[in-house]
């Protein structure tokens, strides 16, 4: 068997608090990785930590969101799955990265879930309902509810899964010599693919 990651994810902020009362819960957004560091993590959200209007699918760069974010606190919990799902998601993942300029924050959809309604707008998700419509297409099926109405709760409640990691991010990230190791790999690999080598 292999693992998938969810990273459920608290960040201060208005429109954080907002959501926060909607869904009853501490964490607020809910990130998909493929590995326990959150390399390769996507999701429904801010395009830019720093610019909270701007909001569709991304690729998450948890260095970014530190900076963003200082206190910002993460729980990290893996879920088991077949190696041809894995690599089904991932694939799906990379295609919507490719277009993700197509993929935006359904807030119409808010009040739906308050109301328990089910509403789709086409290529418009919540972080949650994003996850839970990926997992669902590679046979993952974790909720009893349409995809529109799974939230950041949903995640945190699965009984199926098994926390990694939780607490602060500052700390998850890890010292100031491992973010320039992690920078340094990043610059040798970009390298290597313009070289060839």
């Amino acid at each position: 068997m292999e693992q998938i990651y969810f990273a459920l994810v608290d960040t201060p902020g208005l429109f954080a608090s907002i959501i926060r009362k909607v869904t009853e819960s501490d964490y607020i957004h809910v990130v998909l990785a493929m590995d326990s560091e959150l390399q390769e993590a996507y999701s429904v959200g801010r395009r830019n930590p720093f610019v909270p209007l701007i909001a569709g699918f991304e690729k998450e760069n948890i260095y970014q969101i530190e900076q963003a974010f200082p206190t910002a606190r993460y729980r990290i919990v893996s879920l088991e799955c077949t190696k041809e799902q894995k690599e089904q998601i991932r694939k799906q993942l990379e295609k919507c990265y490719q277009k993700r300029f197509r993929y935006h924050y359904c807030i119409l959809g808010l009040p739906f879930i308050l109301c328990n309604k089910p509403f789709y707008q086409k290529n418009h998700y919540t972080c949650s309902s994003f996850l839970a419509k990926i997992l669902e297409e590679n046979g993952i099926q974790l909720f009893e509810k349409h995809f529109s109405l799974v939230t950041p709760r949903d995640f945190y409640e699965l009984p199926q899964t098994e926390v990694v990691y939780e607490g602060a991010l500052r700390e998850f990230t890890g010292t100031e010599g491992e973010r320039r190791r992690w920078l340094w790999q990043r610059l040798r690999k970009a390298a290597g693919a313009l070289t060839g080598a």
